[in-house]
């Protein structure tokens, strides 16, 4: 079975890479915006807090080898926290 899903990379972006990289040819873009970074601390990601907002920017998890089972391992975080946001209204 192919896992190509797993892997985007998008050269032509005025970002490419958005992240400090050794090699940018297995720099993977699926996670442009971090699903994550909704979860605050709790994102498991390497972070930091600057002028008291989340600065991810030294952070390459979503882009590394590992990044799609990294993300998708706590996709039911995120689910469950957008849902207390959507029953909030």
């Amino acid at each position: 079975m192919s896992t190509n899903y797993k892997f985007v990379q998008n050269t032509k972006c005025e970002f490419f890479p958005c992240h400090k990289t050794e090699n940018s040819e297995k720099f993977n873009c699926l996670f442009c915006y971090c699903p994550l970074y909704m979860l605050g601390d709790k994102c498991g990601g390497n972070y930091k807090i600057t002028h008291g907002i989340k600065d991810c920017s030294e952070c390459t998890i979503p882009h590394g080898p590992h990044g799609y089972e990294f993300i998708m391992k706590k996709m039911d975080m995120v689910i469950e926290k957008g849902s207390s946001f959507i029953n909030e209204e």
